[in-house]
């Protein structure tokens, strides 16, 4: 079992290696790989997201971090706030494993 195992994570360990290497072998004359997002038939607030994925990566990516962690909290405050009104109250619960 213990040579299978270190098989495995030799031939892990290879591809990690190996496989870069194949991606570049067309060599100098292949055309960089350029990543963009289609625009043609966007408008409003998705057209803002894919223009800025296609100039910044880092400017996208900073504001995915901050983004998803502020409407988290909105939705969990808007699912509070409906659940009070329909009469789930989750502040004062009853454990019932005494």
């Amino acid at each position: 079992m213990r040579k299978l195992w270190s098989k495995i994570c030799g031939l892990g360990f290879f591809m990690t290696v190996a496989l870069p290497q194949l991606a570049l072998a067309a060599g100098e004359k292949a055309a960089p790989l350029v990543l963009v997002a289609d625009t043609r038939k966007l408008s409003g607030i998705m057209k803002y997201w894919a223009d800025l994925y296609n100039e910044s990566h880092f400017w996208f990516t900073a504001l995915t971090v901050v983004l998803i962690p502020v409407i988290g909290l909105i939705f969990g405050v808007l699912a509070d706030l409906v659940m009070s009104h329909i009469g789930i109250d989750l502040k004062s619960r009853d454990l019932a494993e005494h």
